[in-house]
């Protein structure tokens, strides 16, 4: 079996009920978004278990072969960037085993929400729309989905009314917002009960974000009490 993923972790300070397992981005690690929790205005905040894995390090063949932390290799510069499908496969696994881990210590997996900046945010969606229990949601960062067409064929039924939050920058020049918009109108035309947000900004977060951010949380976990 892979070993377990390395994360950072904020533990509930009270009896954990929820979990939010938030990937980073390329380049990144466990501490990118550990940061933004206290600026999070959340009614569960004392309850909830926040994890932040790290991704693996390896080779990105775009910035030829420099080994970075990455969820997946991209293959390809273009706008539509060429990935490395099975790698995306192979971190999906990796956070199937996170959720388990979840599960196994008391959170129900309807408590369990998704997170993920650019491409952590693919490896959220991939994981979440094919997983065998049934979840909070999937908050997709500045991100993009370029398994939609596998989705189709593999997305699990008991997820099919998942609540997805997805956000994305005017301005990002690492993650075109007609890539993102893209994902955001194929899943939306799988009938997911799908939000789009757009903020003035690059590839990145601002406050605006981070409001909206707090509401979905508290939408999402208000619903499963």
């Amino acid at each position: 079996m892979t070993p377990l993923l390395t994360c950072v972790e904020i533990p509930a300070s009270s009896q954990p009920t929820y979990s939010i397992i938030w990937l980073h981005g390329l380049g990144a690690d466990g501490h990118d978004f550990e940061g933004v929790i206290p600026e999070l205005t959340l009614n569960q905040t004392e309850k909830i278990n926040f994890i932040f894995p790290n991704a693996p390090i390896q080779p990105i063949t775009i910035y030829d072969g420099a080994p970075m932390p990455s969820w997946y290799d991209i293959l390809e510069a273009s706008l539509d960037r060429e990935v490395a499908v099975d790698d995306i496969y192979a971190s999906s696994a990796q956070l199937d085993q996170l959720i388990q881990r979840e599960i196994d210590n008391g959170i129900k997996a309807e408590n369990i929400l998704l997170a993920g900046f650019s491409q952590g945010g693919v490896i959220a969606l991939h994981t979440g729309l094919r997983s065998e229990h049934k979840l909070a949601g999937i908050m997709a960062l500045s991100t993009y989905l370029p398994t939609t067409e596998r989705i189709k064929s593999e997305r699990t039924p008991i997820n099919h009314d998942i609540s997805i939050f997805m956000a994305h920058g005017s301005m990002d020049t690492m993650i075109h917002p007609h890539i993102a918009k893209q994902a955001y109108n194929d899943l939306q035309a799988l009938n997911y009960p799908i939000s789009w947000h757009e903020y003035p900004m690059e590839h990145s977060l601002c406050m605006e974000e981070i409001l909206d951010i707090s509401n979905f949380i508290n939408q999402v976990f208000s619903t499963t009490l």
